[in-house]
């Protein structure tokens, strides 16, 4: 099941460094490649909260194997395909493949795995999620420098079906076969309000800042809001009606997860727009290649990965007091990078940011795999795929909304003078104290928690 999440996160993030080999092979224009690119997130996002209520409905490891199926034989669309739009094709599908598959692991650990050891379930999948992040731009890397029988960027899709394959084989004897209780047919008016509602509140997103942030934007912004009022208006009249909602509003009643879905959005918002602005600094400012940005990630990455393994030991005995401390030293990280950015300037190097950058990762792997079992861990059986869902996709939209806001602090701060070291090192200090302030006000939504009892917690 972990495969399925890594496979999900590693597409979004492959494609960022294979981009410039793509539009060269295909000739493809700025706006197709940012389609190629972005389309995969858009629909991925858009569809999430549709794929879990199916698995609830129809099994989800039915929706699990239908997902990784289709997103082994879109990926072999991708890697095959002939022209820009094909690609652009392909990946749209891509991305709702992996909607049907990713929520089901969330789902999946809580319905199968004794509560005791659900946080290690959760560390290692928080652990799969943060380091497929970071893997994406050093495998994708690789891959392109490689140049394997001189394919350039295909590899990076090719590299899905032997995966897919073996663990759709795996998943077929070894995940059992489980569904919410009591599960009703789908709320086909609140899924298509919903729809709506996401694709005018993703696509401003992903596409405004590139797009300069034009008028159509800003009309979509708008009108997600309105959209999103008329799924509350929906949902409470099919809970009323007695029919099966998409997403119960009752969820929302309840602090922990009101407050939990919250620090969500904000927590990844903060480290997808750090990333955002530590590539751009990395590999447009410093020149570094996109293999040697990825290598400058490794100990952010080996750190994550060692303390949300920590984090799985050390929350059941201190409970919330290890998210606490992880969201502490993350804004410890941020806080040094920004001020070592500020003060070498001209003269900033790769090489001293690796000290900071793996504060950051140990800080991380602490909060954000524990942050997945802390909020859904007071959720009922039968409601567990809809909040995974709607979980999943404040993941999505979080990280939509840091890269967008940040991105703009960021390019809004490159100015003309000095050198080009100079002008991308103050560009991002001054966006890393944004990411400074969204980990502060993680941590006050942390503080705002219901407090658990170190058991309940694991």
């Amino acid at each position: 099941m972990l495969v399925g999440s890594f496979m999900a996160i590693l597409d979004t993030f492959i494609v960022l460094v294979a981009a410039p080999a793509v539009q060269a092979d295909l000739h493809a224009s700025d706006g197709q490649i940012q389609l190629i690119v972005a389309g995969y997130q858009i629909t991925y996002a858009v569809a999430l909260i549709t794929g879990a209520r199916l698995g609830d409905t129809y099994g989800r490891k039915r929706l699990f194997m239908l997902g990784m199926a289709l997103f082994t034989l879109t990926s072999v669309a991708c890697a095959l395909a002939p022209t820009a739009g094909v690609l652009i094709g392909a990946r749209l599908a891509q991305g709702l493949s992996a909607a049907l598959m990713f929520p089901q692991v969330f789902s999946m650990i809580q319905v199968l795995i004794p509560a005791q050891q659900r946080h290690r379930a959760f560390g290692a999948l928080g652990s799969v999620i943060g380091v497929s992040t970071i893997l994406g731009q050093l495998v994708g890397g690789l891959l392109i420098a490689a140049n394997l029988f001189g394919t350039t960027w295909r590899p990076v899709f090719w590299v899905n079906v032997p995966i897919g394959l073996i663990t759709l084989a795996l998943a077929a004897r070894m995940v059992p076969e489980t569904r919410a209780p009591q599960a009703r047919s789908l709320d086909l008016p609140g899924l298509a309000v919903l729809t709506v509602a996401l694709f005018l509140l993703v696509i401003p997103l992903v596409e405004g800042r590139d797009a300069g942030w034009p008028a159509w934007t800003w009309a979509s912004l708008a009108g997600s809001a309105v959209a999103f009022a008329l799924f509350v208006v929906v949902e409470r009249r099919a809970e009323r009606a007695g029919r099966a909602p998409l997403v119960s509003l009752r969820l929302f009643a309840e602090r922990s997860f009101a407050v939990g879905i919250t620090l969500v959005v904000v927590a990844y918002a903060g480290v997808n727009s750090f990333f955002l602005i530590l590539s751009l600094m990395l590999q447009d400012g410093l020149g570094m290649s996109a293999l040697g940005a990825g290598l400058e990630y490794t100990p952010l990455a080996v750190a994550f990965f060692a303390t949300s393994l920590l984090a799985a030991r050390w929350t059941p005995r201190h409970g919330r007091r290890v998210l606490e401390i992880g969201s502490v030293l993350a804004a410890t990280g941020f806080l040094a990078t920004l001020l070592m950015a500020f003060a070498e300037g001209a003269r900033l190097s790769a090489g001293p940011l690796i000290a900071p950058l793996t504060l950051v990762g140990l800080g991380n792997g602490l909060l954000l795999p524990q942050l997945l079992n802390t909020v859904l861990g007071r959720i009922r059986p039968s409601e567990v795929g809809m909040a995974s869902g709607v979980l999943s996709t404040g993941q999505q939209v979080g990280g939509a909304v840091g890269v967008a806001v940040i991105g703009v602090f960021f390019f809004d701060a490159l100015t003309p003078h000095g050198s080009r070291v100079a002008q991308y090192a103050h560009a991002f200090g001054t966006a890393a104290i944004l990411n400074l302030v969204i980990a502060a006000v993680a941590t006050a939504l942390l503080l705002a928690l219901p407090r658990q009892k170190p058991a309940e917690t694991a």
